[in-house]
């Protein structure tokens, strides 16, 4: 099956991330025909993850390969876990937001939507719904984080995945900086071949 690429944005994101950007001008400037999807994500957990589920059940033809970032790195790895055709990317993965969000509770604001809505215990226990403890296939998710990540212990991912293909680079941030340099990585990752550049230090 051929694959078919969607960018899961993280907290507080949209299609309009950086990262989802860069991933479609890489396709662009490289003439790459490869189906492509950044879906405005819910800030409900459930229904993000349903929006997901919707689109990767009407691709039946195409294996699907998820980016996720941060929080969408928590849902790549559910929706991994349930679906025999889709494998994932994980940058900078969210693994525990049900705890990680605990100090963002209240008030909130997209930003880039500028949606304004109140994050909820509700929203917490929608994320501890959807915890995979155990992974059934780690040969099927490639980790990229960064060390210096200032949003996330880059450690829970790299323990969290550790019997999976890792790019581990020291520096960064939690944007992942220079994500443009591992889209060849990604893309080679979606038709089935492990190709990992240095991960040389950043500032």
């Amino acid at each position: 099956m051929s694959p078919f690429y969607i960018y899961v944005h993280g907290f507080n994101s949209s299609p309009a991330s950086i990262k989802a950007q860069l991933f479609q001008q890489y396709l662009d400037e490289h003439q790459l025909d490869l189906p492509y999807a950044v879906p405005e994500l819910s800030h409900w957990p459930e229904h993000a993850v349903a929006q997901l589920q919707r689109l990767i059940e009407a691709q039946p033809e195409h294996e699907i390969i998820l980016i996720g970032s941060s929080l969408g790195g928590y849902y790549s790895t559910w929706l991994t876990e349930h679906y025999s055709n889709v494998r994932a990317v994980l940058v900078n993965p969210a693994v525990k937001p049900y705890v990680l969000l605990e100090e963002w509770l209240g008030e909130n604001e997209n930003l880039y939507t500028h949606e304004h809505y109140e994050l909820t215990p509700e929203h917490l226990a929608q994320l501890l719904r959807l915890d995979c403890e155990q992974l059934q296939d780690s040969g099927r998710y490639l980790l990229l984080t960064q060390t210096a990540d200032e949003t996330l212990d880059y450690r829970e991912g790299v323990d969290k995945f550790a019997a999976s293909a890792q790019f581990v680079q020291p520096g960064g941030s939690h944007g992942f900086d220079r994500f443009q340099d591992l889209i060849p990585a990604i893309l080679a990752f979606g038709e089935g071949r492990i190709e990992l550049p240095p991960a040389t230090p950043l500032p």
